[in-house]
């Protein structure tokens, strides 16, 4: 490995160039609104730029403002950004905003300390944020530039690794050092890794540094970066009850904290050991909520994987047998016409077990008759 301390001169003169002369035209790239960058920027992590277009577009009409964002209603947020994934990217969005609000008279803060104090904003997205809106100079360091760099440098090491970083953050500084028109230069750094320099087949031939590229002279670009094995995905078998009462059905709202936090949710969870999914349905929403319910038929199966996981989710039609509802495991619960549903933001998973249960009572927008009989040997104690 090449230290990642010396310097290539003429790198960055030759890759701002490439980037004058031909990139992508993106609407966050056209202002120096720091509050439009710093919603791109958070959109964007772990997220493709297509995904996020339509989102960027709707949430900048929506809350055109910091102000905007701060007073919103949580769940509208949080309905606005369905879909997107890693929802605490969300929550930590207007907790941030609120704090701009009423630290920093709703602008956004123009020191790195001060920016990297906000929630969901580390280092390199307050760097490129700084350097986009207020033309200061900050190295940066997303997974795109890591990309880069490991390959310029031809980094044999493990990139996640604390020593590595650190190595890299100091290469992102030094090349960095070297560009007169910094904006430009962490807007290059991206794109290349975004459009060239790619996790798999790097396009080397139209490589506009491909001269200084290390990884591309030693031949081993296509082993670079240098990760950790995975380890094996867990996969989690959930059931969930559609529980209805008359011509209303039951959602519960996620705790705020932790995954898929304040989005709503059927009611139900993991089945265990040696546990038919009727009575894995039955048992969580007696824990969950404290209600008794009887069990009818399966509506559908969805297949989900989130970032550490993967889940089949099984859901089935339930009938409100009794009982007061409590909160148990959620910070909130709502009895919801099915025509309202949609005005609620829901897990991906769930949105796919909505659609059919909308579907079917488009058709025929009467409560499903439940019986119960079918499954109540299953639901009895073994």
């Amino acid at each position: 490995m090449t230290h990642p301390l010396i310097s290539k001169p003429g790198f960055a003169n030759a890759l701002t160039d490439w980037y004058k002369a031909d990139h992508r035209q993106l609407p966050w790239r056209d202002t120096t609104d720091p509050y439009a960058i710093w919603l791109s920027e958070i959109m964007l992590q772990q997220t493709q730029v297509k995904t996020v277009l339509d989102y960027y577009r709707r949430f900048l009409a929506q809350y055109p403002t910091i102000s905007a964002l701060a007073q919103a209603p949580p769940d509208q947020v949080l309905k606005l950004w369905e879909g997107l994934g890693y929802y605490a990217r969300c929550r930590n969005l207007q907790k941030a905003a609120q704090q701009m609000v009423e630290k920093h008279n709703g602008q956004f803060p123009q020191t790195l300390a001060e920016a990297e104090a906000l929630p969901g904003i580390g280092r390199s997205t307050a760097g490129a944020i700084l350097t986009f809106a207020y033309g200061q100079k900050h190295p940066l360091l997303d997974g795109n530039v890591k990309r880069v760099i490991s390959r310029l440098y031809d980094v044999d090491q493990d990139i996640q690794k604390t020593a590595v970083i650190h190595q890299m953050w100091q290469a992102s500084e030094e090349l960095l050092a070297e560009s007169t028109e910094p904006h430009l230069f962490n807007q290059a750094m991206m794109e290349l890794g975004a459009t060239l320099c790619s996790p798999q087949n790097p396009r080397c031939l139209l490589c506009p540094v491909k001269r200084f590229c290390d990884a591309c002279a030693h031949g081993t670009q296509h082993e670079r970066p240098v990760k950790a094995p995975k380890k094996a995905t867990p996969h989690h078998t959930i059931a969930v009850g559609i529980i209805w009462n008359d011509h209303q059905v039951l959602i519960q709202q996620r705790p705020e904290n932790g995954l898929l936090g304040g989005l709503w949710e059927f009611p139900g969870g993991k089945q265990e050991p040696e546990e038919t999914l009727e009575q894995t349905v039955f048992r969580e929403i007696k824990e969950e909520l404290g209600i008794e319910v009887t069990v009818g038929e399966k509506i559908t199966a969805v297949k989900h994987a989130y970032t550490h996981f993967k889940i089949t989710l099984h859901a089935y039609h339930c009938a409100y047998l009794g009982g007061e509802p409590k909160s148990l495991a959620s910070q909130g619960w709502q009895w919801v016409s099915p025509d309202a549903l949609e005005q609620f933001a829901f897990p991906k998973a769930n949105k796919t077990v909505l659609t059919q249960l909308l579907n079917d009572w488009q058709n025929n927008p009467v409560p499903p008759v439940i019986d119960g009989s079918k499954a109540e040997c299953a639901l009895l104690p073994s």
